[in-house]
């Protein structure tokens, strides 16, 4: 387990996600509380007031000596002043209840509080009102609302342990989240570092989860895989180089090396500048493939890309090759689809990617046998599949095939530079198409599958 400093964990995203989230879930609860809090109590002392009133309502019916001994005797059965209830005369003096003194008061029939020390040794809360009777005396009408404050006290109580338990879990839930997430970023950062080392094989860890940091891993893993293909293909192209390259270079220094020795007729030195121009107009060709696929792979044309019908591009490809298949006496068929079979895509790119399938069927195929075009489309798909008659593939050499340069033993010695699919192969992953080698059992069938376009 990788050890991670309290130091860097306020640095982490997920720490801060998590602060900003504790802190807006803090302010929820201090409102929804804070919402109970105000309902409650109000609820409650909305209840005193409404019975003060009542309790008011029922002394004014009463006769007034009839009033007097109720006073008396609720006082009586009311020693601890729960419910103190005390009549005054005109002048402020008490007739009969448990308070010696009116408290003072701001207006009649208007509930307020005050604080009374009556046996228990302490000051307690009492809700009251005061109301002016009819015969003059003044009538004091309370209830202890002692419990009440008690219930309030106990609300904010709970209230404060209740966030401050809330504060700690969320600052443990976000510092486990950012130590959960610095580790994750310290093993993305050691693989990432190997791999800038050199270790191009290497990817980034993922957990299957498809949270954010694996959609980026796939994404960089995605890069990675393209990087790593871009440098075998770079190192693949500088081998075959020194291979393939170093044969013509060979003869073509060779050839002009004994012009240049031995005393060659006009004729003889004409055919010796000859046969050098030949060479090296092959070299000029085999340079501007290499640069065109770079230019392709550069995806310099993506921007220029319309819907293209593949029934178009394969007709005019076959009306070009039927005279070379008519030479060796074979045939050229083309299977249209019935249906539009529209990509979105180069029309020049396209079409010289089926120039060369074309020409690479032809090429290997024997004469009087046949080659097969057939254009496919469905709702989701559309694509080129050629087959011909020639030798075949073998399976093992069907994703080197499209290097650069590289050719099969099998092809050495029939005329090409071995860059043929290599430039189909780079307009297939321009296009974003499939490009795939079977047999056909005899010959091999290659196919260019992509997506459907509707316009």
């Amino acid at each position: 387990m990788s050890y991670v400093r309290l130091s860097e964990i306020p640095r982490t995203i997920s720490f801060r996600t998590a602060l900003m989230f504790l802190a807006l879930f803090g302010c929820s609860f201090l409102a929804l509380f804070g919402y109970i809090y105000w309902q409650t109590t109000g609820y409650i002392i909305s209840e005193v007031d409404a019975a003060l009133h009542r309790e008011v309502d029922r002394q004014n019916n009463l006769q007034p000596k009839l009033r007097q001994l109720e006073i008396l005797k609720h006082t009586e059965q009311d020693p601890e002043g729960r419910l103190p209830l005390t009549l005054f005369d005109s002048e402020g003096k008490p007739i009969a209840g448990a308070l010696q003194i009116l408290p003072g008061f701001r207006t009649y029939d208007r509930p307020t509080e005050f604080m009374w020390d009556k046996t228990i040794g302490r000051d307690r809360p009492v809700r009251y009102l005061v109301h002016k009777l009819e015969d003059g005396t003044t009538l004091f009408i309370g209830q202890d609302i002692h419990d009440i404050r008690e219930f309030d006290e106990l609300l904010v109580n709970a209230l404060i342990s209740g966030g401050s338990l809330l504060l700690v879990v969320g600052l443990l839930g976000a510092i486990a989240l950012g130590i959960s997430a610095r580790r994750r970023l310290d093993i993305l950062s050691r693989s990432i570092k190997k791999i800038v080392e050199g270790d191009l094989s290497g990817r980034l860890p993922t957990r299957g989860n498809n949270d954010d940091i694996d959609r980026i891993a796939g994404v960089v893993n995605g890069m990675l895989d393209a990087l790593e293909r871009l440098m075998s293909e770079v190192k693949g192209v500088c081998d075959d180089i020194a291979h393939d390259l170093r044969t013509p270079l060979t003869r073509l220094i060779a050839g002009l090396e004994r012009a240049q020795r031995r005393n060659l007729t006009q004729k003889e030195y004409s055919r010796a500048i000859d046969a050098a121009i030949e060479d090296a107009k092959g070299l000029m060709q085999t340079f501007r493939a290499l640069l065109r696929i770079s230019e392709i792979e550069g995806s310099a044309r993506r921007s220029n890309f319309s819907a293209v019908d593949l029934n178009i591009i394969c007709a005019d490809a076959v009306e070009l090759f039927e005279p070379l298949a008519e030479e060796r006496g074979m045939t050229l068929e083309l299977t249209p689809c019935s249906r539009p079979a529209a990509v979105l895509g180069d029309s020049q790119l396209l079409f010289d990617a089926t120039c060369n399938l074309l020409d690479n069927a032809i090429k290997f195929s024997p004469d009087d046998s046949s080659v097969e075009v057939t254009v496919l489309s469905d709702a989701l798909h559309c694509g080129i599949s050629i087959r011909d008659s020639g030798p075949g593939i073998p399976e093992s050499e069907r994703e080197a095939v499209f290097r650069r340069l590289y050719r099969s033993e099998s092809s050495r010695h029939t005329p090409g530079n071995g860059l043929g699919l290599s430039m189909v192969s780079a307009v297939a992953r321009l296009h974003d198409m499939t490009l795939q080698v079977h047999d056909a059992q005899p010959g091999c069938r290659v196919s260019l599958i992509g997506s459907a376009h509707s316009a």
